[in-house]
């Protein structure tokens, strides 16, 4: 199938949420991550490049919340805004929220359906599916769709365990399993959204 082809199969109604809380720190608390502005930047770039709906910063801490909106007001509205729109176009996708229950809600008043939820983990469970899977999926089944990332060390477990579907791990060709947030996404969100050029 062409590039050409493969654009105009039906376009997947797909949100991302970068989950901040719950989730584990390497002794297996829960806990809430720090936001870092690589993430902020870059994966908002990879949503812009994908045509994601919106990438969603859930963060239950105000004063997280209030870094995300300062560092975004520079370069929507500030002088980062005018010295890179590249930058802005792509920032402009992201909206900070506190939770996952709000992320849901927040997709439903906006598409009129709660979305499905899917998720990552660097493990196999029970309703694990492949990306060939879930990208015939996202082409067939109507949405809206929310793929939650984990920071951290990964999505607590009831998390995990709320989603309807839990993507299989990026396996690597060694026994090293510990990439970024930034690249998980980018392979992952390419995998779902991408061009079709395995087939």
């Amino acid at each position: 199938m062409t590039w050409e082809n493969d654009q105009q199969r039906k376009k997947a109604l797909l949100y991302i949420a970068l989950v901040h809380h719950p989730v584990y720190n390497k002794n297996m608390d829960i806990i809430a991550t720090s936001v870092t502005n690589l993430d902020l930047h870059d994966i908002s770039r990879t949503a812009r490049t994908y045509d994601v709906a919106g990438y969603l910063i859930l963060h239950p801490h105000l004063a997280q919340q209030r870094l995300v909106s300062e560092i975004l007001r520079y370069w929507t509205d500030g002088y980062g805004a005018e010295y890179n729109p590249d930058r802005k176009e792509a920032l402009e996708r992201i909206e900070v929220l506190t939770s996952v229950e709000e992320a849901i809600s927040y997709i439903e008043q906006k598409e009129g359906r709660r979305p499905q939820i899917i998720t990552t983990d660097a493990r196999i469970y029970d309703n694990s599916i492949s990306y060939s899977g879930m990208r015939k999926k996202l082409q067939t089944e109507e949405g809206p769709w929310l793929l939650l990332f984990g920071t951290g060390f990964g999505m607590e477990k009831e998390l995990m365990a709320s989603a309807d579907y839990i993507l299989h791990p990026i396996w690597g060709r060694g026994d090293y399993n510990h990439l970024s947030v930034r690249s998980a996404a980018a392979i992952i969100i390419d995998r779902l959204l991408g061009e079709s050029w395995f087939e």
